[in-house]
């Protein structure tokens, strides 16, 4: 019998897992540098957090969850996005502490049942981060600067913000209101889940991607034109804090996101090199999200970039592949094991743990010969073999990128020194 993966997974192997390493250390340090601590959350939530946070009438809870009852009986749903655990987490650790500000991040997979395509997974990876905390403009100004900055350390340049703002408890039932008017009178004309959502939420038909509702929502009001005044001066102070960072956005009042919890400001990044299907994340403000689940009235804004598309968009080239400062060669099979010995120093471990920097050393232990080891170092891309026993005179070691042999190194803290300096000096 033979297994795959499932439909909608893949298996992200060596060669790629580096590259998966590069984009997590460089979005982490990025996250740290704005003050942002990660939680880790479980991967499954009981049913109801989706339901009630997502939106019953969206098509991520009528679609695409993966639920699944428990041997208790209870039901539980491999999580579809990030926000709602972590405000879980926050309520339920008390994560505030009396603090005004909160600064929460988190990195790992989630689960949606949707058509696989470039890019999109059954089982896919998400970076977000939540702010939570602060209600004015400078607070989504931030968000926003964040999400640049991320995808400009992955070397992404070619992007574009969209923005648009959703009204508030005030000013959106009127929106509603009148996307409800607008699309009642053209009912027929609209796709099966159009004419669904019309009874159940109507702003979710702006989101719409059937080919013949498109003539129809290019003529829906804007819900721009139905904001109160203090949702109006917001989004007019999200766009100044945007202008005095200089990150060009680009308002477009159709931009709804797929998730009910949103207030306010809503915004998308795209990249041009992932061509049609070219969103990489997007995220919003979700400012009645904390009380929804128990909590005081706190409001809140977050993001979240899928990792695999932030991959495809920075190309194969980017992270590069692993690759060994040293191979150990061993020249007698007497000398296995003193080489599994040698290359644990060279590493920087001993019994009791890390010491310092190390390096990354292989060893052979199939037995081969020095000739075959040393193929497989080259094969591998290793900057140096250092040869195993040692001479009288020292440890021999060749550069494999020169092709030369270095001078003989004495002592094995002679030779670790001498090739952490080349590494750090290379």
């Amino acid at each position: 019998m033979k297994f795959q993966a499932p439909k909608g997974t893949h298996d992200i192997l060596p060669g790629e897992s580096e590259r998966w390493e590069w984009l997590e250390a460089r979005a982490r340090d990025i996250l740290s540098r704005y003050g942002y601590r990660e939680v880790r959350t479980p991967m499954f939530e009981a049913t109801d957090l989706f339901v009630r946070s997502v939106g019953e009438s969206t098509d991520i809870v009528r679609k695409e969850l993966y639920t699944f009852e428990d041997k208790g009986g209870r039901s539980l749903t491999l999580r579809p996005e990030g926000t709602a655990p972590l405000v879980r987490a926050f309520l339920e650790h008390t994560l505030a502490h009396g603090q005004p500000i909160s600064r929460l991040c988190y990195l790992g997979p989630m689960f949606r049942y949707e058509r696989p395509q470039a890019g999109r997974f059954r089982q896919f990876w998400q970076i977000g981060a939540e702010l939570i905390g602060p209600g004015g403009p400078a607070a989504d100004a931030e968000m926003i600067d964040l999400f640049v900055a991320i995808i400009r350390g992955v070397g992404l340049r070619d992007v574009t913000v969209l923005l648009n703002s959703l009204g508030d408890a005030t000013c959106r039932p009127v929106y509603e209101e009148r996307i409800r008017d607008y699309f009642g009178t053209r009912a027929e004309a609209l796709c099966g889940d159009c004419r669904e959502r019309l009874k159940t939420n109507p702003l979710r038909i702006l989101d719409c991607k059937v080919p013949s509702c498109q003539p129809i929502l290019e003529g829906a009001p804007s819900p721009l034109d139905s904001l109160c005044e203090p949702c109006r001066e917001h989004f007019a102070g999200v766009q100044d804090g945007l202008r005095a960072l200089a990150i060009p956005a680009t308002v477009v009042p159709r931009l709804v996101r797929g998730l009910d919890y949103y207030t306010r400001t809503v915004f998308e990044v795209h990249a041009a090199s992932l061509g049609a299907q070219n969103a990489v994340g997007g995220g919003g403000r979700y400012d009645r999200l904390v009380k929804d689940f128990g909590g005081p009235e706190t409001p809140a804004i977050g993001f979240s970039i899928g990792m695999e598309r932030l991959l495809l968009s920075a190309g194969s080239e980017a992270g590069g592949a692993w690759t060994p400062d040293v191979c150990v060669v061993v020249r007698e099979e007497s000398a296995a094991f003193t080489a599994l010995e040698l290359a644990r120093t060279l590493r920087g471990l001993t019994d009791g743990g890390a010491v310092g920097g190390g390096l990354r050393v292989v060893v052979d232990v199939a037995g081969r010969s020095a000739g075959a080891q040393m193929k497989w170092a080259s094969k591998l891309g290793a900057r140096y073999a250092v040869f195993h026993p040692q001479d009288s005179d020292g440890y021999p070691v060749r550069d494999m990128t020169a092709g030369k042999d270095e001078a003989k190194q004495g002592t094995v803290e002679e030779l670790s020194r001498w090739l952490l300096t080349r590494r750090e000096a290379s």
